[in-house]
């Protein structure tokens, strides 16, 4: 059991990779890197399926336009100038 928590955490580690903050400590910019890292590990997901043709332009660049509305709207929510 202990080897395949390991895989999959190796695993998770790896479609998931998250970077260390490195800027001013606060808790809302902590939340809006961890939303940045997200947006773009979805984005890099639908530019590869896009590429792959497996998802249309139009699809992608929807998709694209919707996470980049809710990552605006996650700024203002946390007050982020």
């Amino acid at each position: 059991m202990n080897q395949q928590s390991d895989l999959l955490s190796d695993l998770c580690d790896f479609l998931y990779p998250r970077s260390p903050y490195y800027g001013q400590f606060k808790p809302e910019y902590l939340v809006f890197n961890a939303n940045l890292q997200d947006f773009s590990q979805r984005i890099n997901y639908i530019c590869n399926l896009q590429t792959n043709g497996k998802l249309s332009p139009e699809d992608a660049y929807k998709q694209i336009h919707i996470l980049w509305k809710q990552l605006k709207k996650a700024k203002k929510e946390l007050g982020i100038s």
